[in-house]
């Protein structure tokens, strides 16, 4: 189901918090483009309402508690790189074959 988003998305407005991510309007759409998903998609994934996903993306709220976790879990699940306080963690490389 974790497809890769064809445009590169850059993370100008994710803000570091304590040792996680806190997710912001550009990095939850970033995401949720990356693994090409549908905003329903997305929220069936997490458990929450599509409602929920599209208010993050406009920023009139942002994911907080089990939310930020999910969304952290799916990132790395999926590759997608972000930064927290102590480390920046970068995407997933497939080793050579051959």
């Amino acid at each position: 189901m974790l497809n890769s988003y064809t445009e590169p998305c850059k993370l100008h407005g994710m803000v570091r918090g304590k040792n996680r991510p806190v997710w912001n309007k550009s990095s939850v759409r970033c995401l949720r483009r990356h693994l090409g998903m549908t905003q329903q998609q997305l929220a069936q994934e997490m458990g929450t309402r599509q409602q929920t996903v599209s208010e993050w993306e406009r920023g009139l709220y942002t994911p907080k508690g089990t939310s930020v976790k999910l969304l952290s879990m799916i990132s790395e699940q999926a590759g997608f790189p972000y930064e927290t306080e102590t480390y920046r963690r970068a995407p997933v490389e497939e080793p050579e074959s051959g």
